[in-house]
């Protein structure tokens, strides 16, 4: 399926959604004068670029760049995210790693935003790698920790359950607060960094108690 026809599948079930965002350090409430880094889980892309540009964009005036794996399925979830605007920037830890990373890092100096899944793209589910750390350590950009939660979903058995949305769902989006990492930041800072990032995303996702 072509890159437009997906984002029209899911244009066409966001527009059914039942939406509620918790936001309470206001990072979506005005524009920031700063570039953010917008971590999620790799089981959440597929309402993500919906979510930027389409309820976030008036508050996020810059463009997002994404780093997409540089494989076969890195091709197709490219194809998608370039209907959106996205800037795709190929690579992964095991892949074009150091050049991507230096890639993400001048867009962020540039002033895009950057959507970034710490646990991708091949896992393990939930654990947060450290690339996102050297982001925001080279960039001094905060790390926004952003999840949600579907009351009716279709889970994919693949290695992170990749989600998928079922018409009319209710979809709880939640918005941690921003994570800085300082620049002189040392090995036992970063790792410490990263299992706030790891926490707060987990908390993020917690299934609603009344759902």
């Amino acid at each position: 399926m072509t890159g437009w026809l997906v984002r029209i599948l899911i244009s066409a079930v966001a527009l059914t959604l039942r939406w509620r965002q918790e936001d309470p350090t206001g990072q979506f409430a005005a524009p920031t004068p700063h570039p953010m880094l917008i971590a999620f889980w790799h089981n959440r892309i597929f309402l993500l670029p919906h979510l930027y540009i389409n309820r976030w964009k008036s508050r996020c005036p810059r463009r997002i760049a994404a780093l997409v794996s540089a494989s076969t399925d890195g091709d197709k979830l490219a194809a998608i995210l370039e209907q959106y605007g996205v800037i795709c920037v190929r690579g992964s830890s095991s892949r074009r790693g150091r050049e991507a990373l230096r890639e993400m890092t001048r867009l962020v100096l540039d002033g895009n935003d950057a959507a970034i899944t710490p646990d991708g793209p091949r896992g393990p589910k939930y654990v947060v790698q450290p690339g996102v750390i050297s982001l925001a350590q080279l960039t001094r950009a905060p790390i926004v920790p952003v999840s949600y939660t579907l009351s009716r979903k279709i889970v994919v058995n693949s290695w992170d359950n990749f989600m998928i949305p079922l018409p009319f769902a209710r979809c709880l989006v939640r918005v941690g607060a921003p994570i800085w990492v300082p620049r002189e930041a040392d090995e036992p800072m970063r790792e410490s960094k990263r299992i706030e990032v790891e926490t707060a995303l987990q908390t993020l996702s917690a299934e609603e108690r009344n759902s």
